[in-house]
């Protein structure tokens, strides 16, 4: 599929947002989310990285609301539903908004989904529905973290959008992928620079991520140890896995992903509030230090 990636790269551009209050269900929020997708492209923005399980009927509204922005499932799990209904969920949204979604799909983890089994397995049985519905390969991407399942978003998609990685994962998946397919990892952000507060926020958030061994497995592998996944993780871990700081220090560590091999980086803002807080300000602080 890499051969086909390309036009994806470019709509993506540099940088992305990844959010999971921009996939909010709430009708009294419909607008408030259209008004802030509107604003990403403004800021420019290149992708809306639609964060939790989430599906392609969550991207309409903010496709609606803009007019270049690409929006993605970041991710869809594969055991949400049927490939045939996501077909026809991703055809709706071709047909009004051609080539602007990107489905971002993820085997999710064991101890998220009943009867979680072979996800290897299951993804591959679930691209493979997917081509008899008539989704086509290169505008979908895996949320892929170890060899194998890198390797199947070279294969069988436009590439691989990792999350909570690190440069030297992304430096190991370029290796892997190979130069044309999509690589575009989420990162996460502080907009702090007091050490100890923004660790706070960044360990009060990161603790849930370490009950779950798809996660914890891939930092093992990156070289980090079980104790730097216990408490919420180490600093170290902490560091890698965040940036914080002033503004050149913040820049420099997403500078640090596009020099390890990522095409775009999708940029998820932690604050300390709520989950589904929409981060505007913040939004612009960071499109300005990254101007």
């Amino acid at each position: 599929m890499s051969d086909s990636a390309g036009p994806l790269k470019e709509t993506v551009g540099r940088y992305g947002v990844w959010s999971i209050g921009l996939r909010s269900e709430d009708p009294e929020r419909r607008g408030e989310r259209a008004e802030a997708a509107a604003e990403l492209e403004e800021l420019g923005y290149g992708a809306a990285w639609l964060g939790g399980n989430t599906t392609a009927a969550h991207a309409a509204p903010l496709l609606a609301a803009t007019r270049r922005l690409v929006v993605g499932t970041s991710i869809q799990s594969i055991w949400q539903q049927e490939a045939e209904v996501t077909a026809a969920e991703f055809a709706a949204l071709e047909a009004a908004h051609p080539g602007r979604f990107v489905l971002g799909l993820g085997v999710s983890h064991g101890p998220r989904v009943a009867g979680y089994h072979r996800p290897y397995g299951a993804m591959v049985d679930h691209l493979d529905a997917l081509d008899a519905a008539g989704v086509p390969a290169p505008r979908r991407a895996l949320a892929a973290l170890g060899p194998r399942m890198l390797e199947l978003s070279r294969d069988r998609a436009a590439g691989a959008i990792p999350y909570l990685g690190t440069p030297e994962h992304t430096a190991r998946a370029r290796g892997i992928l190979g130069d044309a397919p999509l690589l575009a990892p989420e990162f996460k952000v502080v907009l702090e620079s007091d050490p100890a507060r923004a660790r706070g926020i960044a360990r009060a958030y990161l603790a849930d991520y370490l009950k779950l061994p798809n996660y914890t497995d891939n930092f093992v592998r990156l070289g980090f140890t079980e104790a730097d996944v216990e408490g919420g993780g180490s600093d170290r871990l902490l560091d890698a896995v965040f940036a914080w700081g002033d503004d050149s220090r913040i820049r420099a560590r997403v500078e640090e992903f596009l020099a390890a091999g990522a095409d775009h980086v999708a940029l998820q803002v932690v604050t300390g509030a709520p989950r589904e807080a929409l981060p505007r300000e913040e939004w612009r602080r960071l499109a300005a230090l990254l101007s």
